[in-house]
């Protein structure tokens, strides 16, 4: 019997929809896989972010969504489908998975006619699927439920929209307009495409799953939403598109209020019969998800002053809405429908479901725990743990799969009259749960997510609000037994107030609010400490009855020194109170330590393994639109034979990766913060406005910056936060490269980005004050000392050899020379000062931030140094060599 039961949709007879089928099967888990395999290796792969999003939307759900929006419409409509049906399904499954593997390779290979080709395939393969679909609710007989299908052809009608302007994207715009074309293509994508076709499928099938009646009125609510929700849809990407971000978030407003329409029969289903199952707990936790990011991103839209702030916060829902609604919606579908679909009747079905409703409880917990401590302001190794945590509970669905597979396989191999008999009906866990179990591992869920919190701040303690006192303030004095609380703001690289005064003997509490764009915290000589705190956090520090006078100071590189600190006066001694001597604690303190200049000898030997950065430069690739991730990381690297030092860094480099394009070229750069302290980047190879693009983001923390090559050069691009030669000095920095149009081809490219290291104690940070009375240690070619002495860059008798050079301070100019050669050709921040003919050049003199490139042919064998001419920097380690052969 096909169609309908009394509880919801049946498999249709006819239709080949049972057993094994290759292209209907494999390609759902092997998009996961995917997408599993890059969320772990994403430090590693070009645009993680795009890739994993893509992976999943583009594939596994719209994969997903072809095949059983197929299959429930053949049992809502009463149709049935024979083999020319299922060879024609195959077909558009075969060009939908071809069409989205041809995007995702156009995209990370930057080859537009790729994409758009891709592009093509997927919206003809979900168009046509659309088609049938509308051919068969106009020829079936009247139906029920018919309203669903619609649901499902407006979807495809929507998805051509939405790939017709993911290909516009991956053409390559300019902000605001990427922007607003993107939030359009989002909109379409996931309200449309797969948010209509989850709400239309879960009219019947959420009470299917719950084992109750479908409830009176569910279908008009339906047909009701359905138009509701496609204006709605149409509005807001027509708002986006237009540039009109109130219209957008009035479309997503609507498109709430048209889901509401639904909420009704959904929780009166919930209510005659409770969510008991992985596959109805995960449905719900997905649909709570979408509810809560549609009217948080409805606010975040209407309330940005831009479209670049928009665009930004509208990046940071968006994972949100392929983990927490659709990848949970989806995961919850299948481990309802898979055991149906696998047959063989209710002791095979029963067996598969009571395998992927393991461990449900503490799976939903891990997940949604998760990602709710992704969401919140936590430290970034939290966020790690956390992001890691709920991977992992969604990732379990695909090994458990392959169980609950095996599973039915055994069952049905086993006799009849020998299958075990078990209560429950199919679709329903086989076997009573022990009493408590759920609760059990709900709080398993929790207590592994608290071990997450609490093991991300034993990795990064100062993210630890709180006080801890190792040094009395109260310097004996007979308390009062009187408080005084203290509100003091973090402003503007300020304590505001920076000076307090306390009635010596009372108890001092302070009330430390970050009002700032970038992290603080707040260390007193007394050993109290706020711990770090990210813009808007606030801290209560309880230090005492206090005695004595305290000083206080922020402790993040360079703070303190740019005037960030706190003075407490203890009033009413009977002699001046002095600071307590001998215990300023915590990074960028006053209490000097060993210095790593004390191990420098510029003229040791690295190890046998020592690698050097690579000089050349990167090749010129045909792609327009270059996507790049960097994310900022603490490391400890070697900047000198034995000397190891505390860097930040864009992809674990300094300087940090090379990038290489021509004029009118596009750059996609994903900036990640996985450092301890606040970080921005700023390209000077591109010119728009910083106030969203370059501000300072908090540990945790990404956004997207992109730009145009309009202007030809060597450019530099580093961290902007204050203290910006702070953050310059530790590493953050590197080139672009921009090539003059019609450039002439040479023999040998190499690029080499000169900078200053101002050495702190061994493996730690900038030395604040070196670098204020700018003494460096050492000044080096692309990050390490005289690292091109020790493995000289080749060349060879009559080659051209082109050198760019970049001076990225932050302080230091650069006067190149190669020794024993001559310049023919001198190219500086952007114009040529000499091309090849009788006149020659002996030095590129550069400013810092400034760059450009020389050109020279060596005329016999031999070692050429080549140095900055101011001589003290070349002894300093600005030195290297060329090794010149036959």
């Amino acid at each position: 019997m096909t169609g309908l039961t009394a509880t919801g949709p049946t498999a249709p007879g006819p239709t080949a929809t049972r057993g094994f089928w290759p292209l209907r099967d494999l390609p759902v888990v092997g998009w996961l896989i995917a997408t599993v395999v890059v969320a772990l290796v994403h430090p590693y792969v070009t645009a993680p972010r795009w890739l994993m999003i893509h992976l999943f939307l583009l594939g596994a759900v719209s994969h997903a969504i072809l095949v059983w929006s197929r299959y429930f419409a053949d049992a809502l409509l009463h149709t049935g489908s024979g083999p020319a049906e299922r060879r024609e399904q195959s077909a558009r499954l075969l060009l939908l998975n071809s069409g989205a593997a041809t995007v995702v390779s156009g995209i990370l290979t930057g080859r537009w006619v790729l994409t758009l080709v891709g592009a093509t395939a997927v919206a003809g393969a979900v168009l046509w699927h659309g088609v049938r679909l509308a051919r068969d609710l106009r020829h079936a007989l009247g139906s029920r439920f018919a309203a669903t299908v619609r649901f499902y052809v407006a979807a495809a009608a929507l998805l051509p929209v939405g790939a017709g302007l993911g290909a516009y994207l991956a053409r390559g715009l300019a902000d605001p307009t990427h922007q607003q074309v993107l939030m359009a293509h989002v909109l379409v994508n996931v309200l449309g495409w797969v948010g209509l076709t989850v709400l239309g499928t879960l009219v019947t099938l959420w009470p299917t799953m719950l084992r109750t009646r479908i409830v009176a009125g569910a279908e008009t609510a339906a047909a009701r939403a359905l138009p509701v929700l496609v204006g709605s849809i149409l509005i807001a990407a027509g708002g986006a598109w237009g540039g009109q971000r109130l219209v957008a978030a009035a479309g997503v407003t609507a498109y709430v209020g048209g889901a509401a329409l639904l909420a009704r029969p959904f929780v009166a289903a919930a209510r005659t019969k409770a969510p008991a199952s992985y596959p109805t707990w995960s449905v719900l936790a997905g649909l709570l998800w979408f509810a809560g990011l549609l009217v948080s991103f409805a606010v975040a839209i209407g309330t940005a002053s831009s479209w670049v702030e928009a665009g930004s916060r509208f990046r940071d829902i968006t994972p949100f809405l392929a983990a927490g609604f659709a990848a949970q919606v989806l995961l919850g579908a299948l481990s309802y429908l898979v055991p149906v679909a696998l047959g063989g009747g209710a002791t095979p079905t029963r067996a598969a479901n009571t395998v992927l409703d393991r461990g449900s409880a503490l799976r939903i917990t891990v997940i949604n725990a998760g990602l709710l401590l992704c969401i919140l302001p936590v430290p970034s190794v939290v966020r790690v743990l956390a992001s890691m945590l709920a991977l992992a509970g969604l990732a379990a669905f695909l090994p458990l799969l392959v169980l609950a597979i095996r599973a039915s396989r055994v069952a049905k191999r086993t006799p009849v009259g020998e299958r075990p008999v078990t209560p429950g009906r199919p679709g329903r866990p086989a076997a009573e749960r022990p009493p408590g179990q759920l609760t059990g591992l709900a709080l398993t869920g929790l207590a592994v997510t608290a071990l997450a919190v609490a093991g991300g701040v034993a990795l990064d303690p100062s993210a630890l609000p709180g006080a801890t006192s190792t040094v009395a303030a109260s310097a004996g004095v007979e308390p009062t037994g009187r408080t005084t609380t203290v509100a003091i703001q973090a402003l503007d690289m300020r304590f505001v107030p920076d000076r307090i005064e306390v009635p010596a003997g009372d108890r001092l509490v302070i009330d430390l609010t970050n009002g700032d764009d970038d992290v603080h915290d707040l260390v007193l000589d007394s050993g109290d400490r706020s711990g770090r705190l990210s813009p808007g956090d606030t801290a209560r520090l309880d230090i005492g009855v206090v005695g004595r006078a305290l000083d206080g100071w922020c402790s993040v590189i360079g703070h303190r020194q740019m005037g960030m600190v706190l003075t407490v006066e203890a009033t009413g001694l009977s002699a001046p109170s002095v600071a307590h001597p001998g215990h300023a604690v915590g990074p960028d303190s006053a209490a000097p330590g060993p210095s790593a200049t004390d191990r420098l000898d510029l003229r040791a030997t690295p190890n046998a393994d020592f690698t050097p950065y690579d000089a050349v430069l990167p090749p010129l690739t045909d792609h327009q639109v270059r996507r790049h991730t960097f994310t900022v990381r603490d490391v400890v690297r070697e900047v000198a034979p034995g000397v190891t030092q505390q860097l930040w860094t864009f992809n674990g480099t300094a300087p940090g990766p090379v990038l290489h394009g021509r004029v009118g070229d596009i750059f996609e750069i994903t900036l990640v913060n996985e450092g301890t302290i606040g970080h921005s980047i700023d390209f000077h190879a591109g010119a728009l406005a910083p106030d969203e693009p370059m501000r300072t983001i908090t540990p945790g923390e990404s956004l997207r910056y992109r730009f145009r090559a309009e202007r030809a050069g060597v450019w530099m691009y580093h961290c902007s936060t204050m203290p910006m030669s702070a953050h310059i000095a530790n590493g953050l920095f590197g080139a672009v490269v921009i090539e003059p149009p019609d450039l002439p081809a040479v023999d040998r490219s190499y690029l080499l980005v000169q900078s200053e290291f101002y050495l702190g104690p061994p493996d730690g940070p900038v030395d604040v004050d070196k670098l204020r009375a700018e003494r460096p240690d050492i000044v080096a070619f692309n990050g390490y000392a005289r690292q091109y002495d020790h493995r000289p860059l080749p060349a060879r008798v009559g080659e051209r050899v082109r050198i760019w050079v970049l001076d990225a301070g932050p302080n230091r100019g650069s006067s190149f020379h190669v020794v024993g050669g001559q310049f023919d050709t001198t190219y500086l921040e952007g114009s040529y000062t000499l091309r090849p003919g009788p006149g020659g050049s002996q030095t590129l003199a550069l400013a810092p931030a400034q760059g450009g490139f020389v050109e020279l042919v060596f005329p016999e064998p031999g070692h050429y140094p080549f140095v900055s001419h101011v001589m003290i920097d070349a002894e300093r380690g600005a030195h290297g060599h060329f090794h010149v052969t036959d």
